[in-house]
């Protein structure tokens, strides 16, 4: 198995280095200009990470739209399988050749930058009346705190409720929970074992601290650090608090009162389909749902989505999962590389979230009937309410990210078994994160 991955790595390897030398010296001029100064063609070399073969094809149909616009550039996209792509994507940047754009994602631009690995686009954006479209958010990510601009996103993924309007209704409720305490209640009011009815779709499975840090931060969000949704503002770690223990308590009782047994094991699939076929009435999920649900035997009426569950001062985190276009530090044509990511990140963005059920990342797009009405209004409402819907980041770019999250996932379903309580839990992983940031 092993021989065949690094058979496979060789080969994009090598077809990545052999399509830079197709379009090396023969498509660049002398004096490093290409097409604007000796006509010819310049080539640039385009990696996508997260592939599926409709993404895929829609990135051809755009590039062919940009090539047509700049009929001295053409873009080669490379498209590895998604469970093998930043990985290839990073031998790529290693080798320090065959890759001019690339996608970049908030888990990969901190270890891309540390390699020094990513152009930093701030000088070519200076002036760029693109950046003034962008919503509040992309901005952020476009141009970081310290003026760098690692890459512009292409869209985000945010938590949001799907709920089961006839559900609700039937169980007597006028719409959907707008608190955590609400959705706690109305879960359990709903459900009905015998009747094969749940109230929530709990995730107790895989990446199951996504579920749970979305009401850990919603309790603290008065006093949540922004910058590291992990800690709060006196610098201790969001675990060491007691709205956390408040808010964890209250999750327990999300599970043991409105949630299947089964879902102590559950991760994405489950929690979708059981939200699909009617067994519960709630789902904390990303848009990417909306796709799904809209593709299942659910009507309009049946369904519908409201904005994240808000703490007990009325205030709810939001932390946007995003990735976005960069260029490679490496490129011999990044005045060309930065010209696409800048098109990319026009009009065509619109296009790519619509078809990829992203948040758009354009100011416009909220006015985009598409966007504002549906299940993608309740996300237009959190991004005009910025200060109800805070928008944070998470430390996703740590070196130990991938060991927490295993680690997370075991811990929680100790708790939700009963091998370990929720203070001992806290207590736990208030001291795993303090010696990681300490170290």
């Amino acid at each position: 198995m092993a021989r065949k991955f690094m058979r496979a790595a060789a080969a994009l390897s090598a077809m990545a280095l052999a399509l830079t030398a197709c379009g090396g010296e023969s498509n660049t001029s002398a004096d490093g200009d290409g097409a604007d100064s000796g006509g010819e063609t310049v080539t640039l070399q385009m990696v996508e990470s997260l592939t599926n073969p409709a993404r895929t094809e829609l990135l051809q149909s755009m590039l062919a739209d940009f090539e047509s616009e700049n009929p001295g550039i053409t873009v080669d996209l490379i498209s590895p399988p998604t469970e093998q792509a930043d990985q290839k994507i990073q031998q790529m940047l290693q080798s320090g050749s065959g890759v001019d754009v690339l996608e970049v994602r908030d888990l990969t631009v901190g270890p891309f930058t540390n390699n020094g690995w990513l152009y930093d686009m701030s000088g070519d954006l200076e002036g760029w009346e693109g950046l003034d479209n962008l919503t509040e958010q992309a901005r952020e990510v476009a141009v970081n705190e310290e003026g760098e601009s690692w890459f512009i996103p292409y869209g985000f993924y945010g938590l949001s409720l799907f709920y089961r309007t006839d559900l609700v209704t039937d169980a007597g409720f006028d719409g959907a929970p707008e608190a955590w305490s609400d959705l706690i209640g109305q879960a359990a009011a709903i459900q009905d074992p015998a009747q094969n009815r749940y109230g929530y779709a709990f995730r107790g499975g895989a990446n199951s601290i996504g579920q749970l840090a979305a009401i850990l931060q919603a309790y603290n969000a008065d006093q949540l650090d922004t910058s590291n949704a992990y800690k709060v503002t006196n610098g201790a770690t969001i675990f060491s608090t007691a709205e956390s223990q408040e808010a964890i308590d209250r999750y327990i009782e999300l599970f043991e009162t409105g949630s299947p047994e089964s879902s102590v094991a559950w991760g994405y699939p489950e929690m979708v389909q059981a939200f699909t076929n009617g067994s519960t009435a709630f789902l904390l999920q990303d848009p990417e749902v909306i796709a799904a649900v809209e593709s299942s035997s659910l009507t309009e009426d049946q369904w519908s989505v409201a904005p994240n569950p808000v703490g007990p001062t009325g205030k709810a985190a939001w932390p946007l999962a995003t990735a976005g276009w960069g260029v490679a530090e490496a490129s011999e044509n990044k005045e060309e590389a930065v010209e696409l990511v800048k098109w990319l990140s026009g009009e065509p963005s619109t296009t790519f979230a619509k078809e990829n059920s992203l948040v758009p990342i354009l100011k416009e797009a909220g006015e985009d009937e598409f966007f504002s009405s549906g299940p993608w209004a309740a996300y237009v409402e959190m991004t005009s309410e910025p200060e109800v819907y805070i928008s944070v980041e998470e430390p996703r770019g740590v070196a130990w990210w991938t060991e927490w999250m295993q680690k997370s996932e075991d811990d929680f379903q100790n708790v939700l078994l009963g091998e370990m309580s929720t203070t001992d839990l806290l207590a736990d992983w208030d001291e795993y994160w303090t010696q990681k940031w300490e170290g």
